[in-house]
């Protein structure tokens, strides 16, 4: 077997695996969610199946998917259950900051934590600065290293993670990210996290209280937020397939539900709510509408691989960021298809369900509290203006990690 044949079987096994995973996370999520429990035993499961090595190069061990591949996975973890899919959401867009930024030294460490089992989850955002994204933690000179203090918020899965890549902000008003053992003395992390859906993502403020860090923990990634890279349109993808997900879960929940539980109404005339054309025609309606955010997600999927593929081998300068650009708009596509699919899907298919279904022990609610909370996290209409203006104006996207 030549290396891309082994690459594509052990890509393929790996997303079999999410699938496998998906059916056996999906049983109990609603349990999770009503009681909040978080899914450590899940996470454990993750690890087990290797699923947090996708992106790893297979030079330090890992399968290294293709984005599209990457993409089916958390499709089905979104569908399983989408907060487990955004606990590791984080860790993947780390994993291919350090192909972009990591010295090969960092390389060996990091991929050979994640080939060991570990997840490195995210502490970028801040509350109570006065513009959302505005950045004040912060590193000092210490020796030979530095001490990091500053607070945040979001951290998505920092409950269940090993280590955390923090955003940190630079005296000419840059970026750059140092990675931190969630171990280190004056790191400290609070299960906060308060909101109505995605209540199991095991995130939570962090506090890093002049927290000692490495000068070989600093990954010199300042030209991520000013110079052209997929590491933004790979964040929003996956954001775009947890929504996939869910849409498809939803999906799932209401078919189940009018085959085995909902009742006809007498107006119908028939014995069984899924011989009721009303029934049948909003089934249809969602099953276009997940199915659409699907191929959209996979298909953006496909437009990154064409990009890194294209730098990979590279292609000129030119050639690159065109196809760079391609790829953030297919990614802002997909993202406001399975934004619309997430929401509609979850909430239409309480017209097939009946009255019963909005019993709190059903908690088919959650699918909506689900997409609602997870699509605001990026302001769609900005995807639909980056889209225009592209067509319009050939006008590219704007640079940075959002898109």
């Amino acid at each position: 077997m030549t290396g891309h044949d082994d690459q594509l079987g052990r890509g393929a096994a790996l997303v079999m695996a999410a699938k496998a995973l998906s059916v056996a996370f999906a049983a109990d999520a609603a349990k999770r969610d009503a009681e909040r429990i978080l899914p450590v035993a899940e996470m454990t499961e993750l690890r087990s199946a290797g699923l947090q090595v996708a992106r790893v190069p297979m030079a330090y061990g890992g399968p290294d998917l293709s984005f599209r591949e990457l993409a089916e996975l958390m499709i089905w973890l979104g569908a399983g259950d989408p907060n487990i899919a955004q606990a590791v959401q984080p860790h993947f867009v780390l994993l291919d900051m350090l192909r972009l930024f990591g010295t090969e030294a960092q390389k060996q460490r990091y991929f050979g934590d994640v080939v060991g089992g570990h997840i490195i989850t995210n502490a970028y955002a801040e509350r109570g600065t006065g513009i959302v994204g505005q950045i004040t933690t912060a590193l000092k000179p210490d020796g030979d290293g530095y001490r990091l203090n500053g607070t945040k918020f979001y951290c998505t899965g920092s409950l269940v993670a090993e280590q955390f890549y923090v955003l940190i902000g630079t005296e000419d008003d840059g970026r750059t990210i140092a990675i931190v053992p969630g171990d280190r003395e004056g790191l400290t992390v609070h299960d906060d996290w308060d909101a109505m859906g995605q209540r199991t993502t095991a995130s939570g403020t962090v506090e890093f209280d002049n927290v000692a860090v490495a000068a070989d923990e600093v990954i010199a990634a300042e030209t991520a937020w000013s110079e052209r890279s997929h590491i933004g349109a790979l964040a929003q993808m996956l954001h775009a397939a947890i929504d996939a997900g869910i849409a498809k879960a939803a999906l799932a929940d209401a078919i189940d539900y009018a085959q085995n539980r909902a009742r006809p109404v007498l107006e119908s005339g028939v014995t069984r709510a899924s011989d009721d054309p009303y029934v049948m025609s909003a089934i249809g309606e969602m099953r276009v509408a997940a199915s659409v955010a699907e191929v959209m997600v996979l298909n953006a999927g496909e437009a990154l691989d064409r990009a890194v593929a294209a730098q990979t081998a590279g292609d000129s300068t030119d050639v690159v960021t065109k196809l760079l650009e391609e790829a953030s708009i297919a990614v802002a596509e997909a993202k406001i298809a399975s934004t619309q699919s997430s929401l509609a899907v979850s909430e239409t298919m309480f017209t097939v369900t009946g009255a019963s279904a909005s019993l709190s022990t059903q908690n088919l609610d959650r699918h909506w509290r689900n997409a609602r909370t997870h699509t605001i996290h990026d302001p769609v209409s900005y995807k639909y203006k980056i889209v225009g203006d592209y067509l319009l104006n050939g006008r590219p996207p704007p640079l940075g990690t959002r898109y």
